[in-house]
């Protein structure tokens, strides 16, 4: 796109400047106004409804200065840290874009100008919706090596085309997603913290042990702990992985199948064993171990506490809260009597359902998005787990997508396909594992009811129903 077709800013941009210049002076005191503005209308914002305190800069690396190689354009790497009342600080990674002149197709992304600082005269906005940009950013990931505190990481067998034309997804919700041609994807984590996301992690070690029900990494790009080299581990900003043209989410198929109240059985049951492989291949690739009646007493308190904290703030979920609390006390008399050495911990998907897996044009599934739950601490996410947690994820995605349509019968016969798939592989039928498939699943109904009173309240009836179904339940 050539200048040409940009609006003018009523601003004077500066004079070029060199690589490597001290950005911080100035910096965030004329982005503050911007940010205070622009972030909170975010949908990967997590502090929503809450006022936005102090922010303080974690980190500034100057991808591409203003004035050079690329004329006027700029290309500004952020880690800020945001204050709200009532949470610890969240910091967020930032890509801006800076230019003199705005063209049309960026107007929705823009931040706004830049008064002071160095950015003065500059309008900034959000860089992955620039086409050159997101090309760029793809460019610097075929060259390992670091940038300022940025260090970028390639697999020794990628390889890149060139010529791929991102486009942003409009599917992403706590993150943003850049598709390059039908080739890669990048995900760029917005709320980072010190440690390697297990998206990462998890994707890379299932590549690495040969696994097909995962879309490889191929490169990825992370930034020094900003409160110092000795602090703790790199942040994990943006992970590329293979893109699978032609596949679809199993969400949509779901939803298509209820809707005609179809024989979706066959897909349930081929996902059940997708993923008891995927857990196969995780217990083998990473550490597992049983869990001691302590760590199941433990796990049932902290669900015993997300129930307390949802029924003070859903005031809908309070008449089933006696009797939910019975699947969580059933699971710690299990660890108190001394059946916990019975349950395997091992990493998981830990956010599973429908959405998160995709059926590839062969027919066969694959699961995304393994960085869990992302309103959960990174630590808790990265902590083993039993994998029944999985399996009630996915028994809850089927229960979701037959009640969005208003057809529960159809939600029976689904789970009880998916969970014959999965014993087939697994060896051991989550159906079997009573009090601990109706402990998970009942934590994770309460998580969902706290959630759509929070963001989509038209939506609180579908946990709510599960919710009086689990409250039931000898």
């Amino acid at each position: 796109m050539s200048d040409s077709s940009w609006t003018r800013v009523p601003s004077t941009p500066p004079a070029p400047t060199a690589p490597g210049r001290d950005l911080v002076p100035g910096l965030l005191r004329s982005l503050d106004p911007l940010l205070r503005s622009w972030l909170p209308r975010q949908r990967w914002f997590a502090g929503k409804g809450l006022p936005v305190g102090e922010f303080r800069l974690a980190a500034a690396t100057e991808l591409v200065p203003p004035g050079g190689r690329l004329g006027p354009l700029g290309l500004l790497h952020l880690l800020v840290d945001v204050e709200q009342p009532g949470r610890p600080a969240d910091c967020y990674q930032l890509l801006l874009g800076a230019h003199p002149l705005l063209p049309p197709a960026l107007v929705r992304a823009a931040l706004g100008p830049a008064v002071g600082g160095p950015y003065d005269g500059l309008t900034l906005y959000d860089a992955p919706h620039d086409p050159r940009l997101a090309a760029l950013l793809l460019e610097r990931l075929r060259l390992p090596g670091r940038s300022g505190r940025l260090r970028f990481t390639t697999e020794p067998q990628a390889a890149f085309p060139p010529g791929l034309a991102p486009r942003v997804s409009t599917a992403e919700q706590s993150n943003t997603s850049v598709v390059y041609g039908d080739a890669y994807i990048l995900k760029l984590f917005r709320r980072v913290s010190p440690g390697t996301n297990p998206d990462l992690e998890l994707s890379l070690a299932l590549a690495r042990a040969g696994s097909t029900r995962v879309a490889e990494p191929v490169a990825w790009f992370e930034a020094d702990d900003p409160r110092g080299p000795s602090a703790g581990e790199p942040v994990t900003l943006g992970v590329l992985q293979r893109f699978l043209p032609g596949s679809e989410d199993g969400w949509a198929l779901a939803l298509a199948s209820v809707a005609e109240d179809g024989d979706f059985r066959p897909e349930a049951a081929a996902l059940g064993r997708a993923t008891a492989e995927v857990h196969a291949s995780l217990a083998a690739a990473l550490p597992a171990r049983t869990l001691g009646g302590g760590a199941l007493e433990r796990i049932a308190a902290g669900m015993a506490r997300r129930l307390d904290e949802a029924a003070a703030e859903v005031p809908a979920v309070r008449p089933y809260a006696g009797a939910l609390r019975a699947a969580f006390d059933d699971l710690a008399k299990m660890g108190a009597g001394g059946a916990g050495g019975d349950v395997i911990a091992q990493r998981i998907h830990g956010d599973l359902h429908l959405g998160q897996a995709l059926r590839r044009a062969d027919g066969e599934w694959v699961l995304i998005d393994f960085e869990g739950e992302p309103a959960r601490p990174l630590a808790e996410r990265r902590r083993p787990a039993p994998p029944v947690q999985d399996v009630a994820g996915m028994l809850r995605s089927f229960d979701y997508a037959a009640h969005h349509s208003g057809n529960g019968p159809w939600a029976d016969r689904h789970r009880d396909a998916f969970c014959s798939g999965y014993a087939e592989v697994a060896g051991l039928d989550p159906r079997d594992q009573p009090v601990l498939i109706r402990a998970f699943e009942t934590d994770k109904a309460v998580y969902e009811a706290r959630y759509e009173a929070r963001h989509r309240p038209a939506w609180l009836p579908i946990p709510l129903s599960a919710l009086a179904r689990l409250a039931s339940t000898p």
